[in-house]
């Protein structure tokens, strides 16, 4: 089911700057029909929580939230973990309404 959204979620990485290199995403995490996906910056010495939360619409297309938060871990297993605990908690309190456009980005 998840098979078209991992392809691009997984796809490789990016370009990296030195201040803020992007990691390899971890594997994937379902939960409740989501896919959270890790991927901390290194900034400093530590990893900041961040990632993707993705889910198939019900044409198949993936609908995608950036997540970033300002925690910052020494290290790569406990943000990962943190990510997935953070993110699972979003996803219970904002649901399908994280894809909707920002009312407060209207008009501008």
């Amino acid at each position: 089911m998840f098979k078209k959204l991992l392809s691009g979620l997984l796809g490789g990485e990016r370009g990296q700057d030195s201040s803020k290199a992007s990691l390899k995403a971890a594997e994937p995490v379902e939960y409740k029909g989501y896919l959270i996906v890790s991927q901390p910056a290194f900034q400093n010495g530590q990893y900041r929580v961040s990632g993707v939360i993705s889910k198939l619409d019900d044409s198949g297309e993936a609908r995608e939230l950036r997540f970033e938060r300002s925690d910052m871990l020494p290290a790569r297993d406990a943000c990962d973990a943190m990510m997935v605990t953070k993110a699972q908690r979003y996803i219970d309190e904002t649901g399908e309404s994280m894809f909707e456009p920002d009312p407060r980005q209207a008009g501008h």
